[in-house]
């Protein structure tokens, strides 16, 4: 037995209007705002990574440049090596970004290699012959480089975290959330410890 197509042509592009109708309704209402946010924080959580790798790269570099020239610095140049093996002893993929603990203390060991080369700067001044070389002019250049990227990167990846989160525990984004994305934590950010944090530091030679 033969069946005949009863559906008309105006029936048909009703439904297909009323599918692309609902299509734009869902995005419309944001039902893929939350995994995109999530994919903008991964995003900026790696160009956090590749900035302090950067910074981290150029220290034994700096520490050989200063030994040359001021050999007598041994402990300040110990505490800026051993500052540098805490600081890239911690994995820091994006499992990092599920687990605050481990986000503060990468956060901390950074910050105690910022205060290690800072007191490695401030030992330069003593030396004139170490101030003029040529290495050390391009290391300056390099390392006061790196410092405005990592504070434009953490800058990102802080904004990034603020508007998933914020979508997360927000009307329209909340009820996506518990319907489709509950198994999606809130994100932990970096804190500000001092009230210029957000601030590059000066890198002065």
């Amino acid at each position: 037995m033969q069946y005949l197509n009863t559906a008309t042509p105006g029936r048909t592009v009703f439904r297909l209007a009323a599918v692309s109708l609902l299509a734009l309704f869902l995005v419309g209402c944001g039902i893929n705002n939350i995994p995109t946010y999530d994919e903008q924080v991964k995003s900026a959580w790696s160009q956090v990574e590749n900035q302090y790798q950067r910074r981290a790269d150029l220290v034994p570099n700096l520490v050989e440049t200063v030994k040359g020239f001021a050999e007598q610095e041994q402990d300040t140049l110990t505490a800026v090596i051993e500052a540098r093996s805490k600081a890239t002893s911690i994995q820091v993929d994006e499992s990092i970004l599920n687990n605050p603990e481990k986000l503060q203390q990468f956060q901390q060991v950074q910050g105690e290699l910022s205060s290690a080369l800072s007191r490695l700067m401030a030992v330069s001044e003593r030396y004139p012959d170490l101030k003029s070389n040529q290495n050390f002019l391009a290391l300056q250049s390099q390392l006061e480089g790196t410092e405005n990227r990592i504070a434009v990167a953490r800058r990102d990846f802080i904004q990034a975290v603020e508007r998933y989160n914020t979508e997360i525990r927000t009307f329209p984004g909340r009820l996506w959330h518990s319907f489709l994305y509950s198994d999606m934590e809130l994100r932990a950010s970096f804190e500000a410890t001092a009230p210029d944090a957000e601030d590059a530091p000066q890198v002065e030679f």
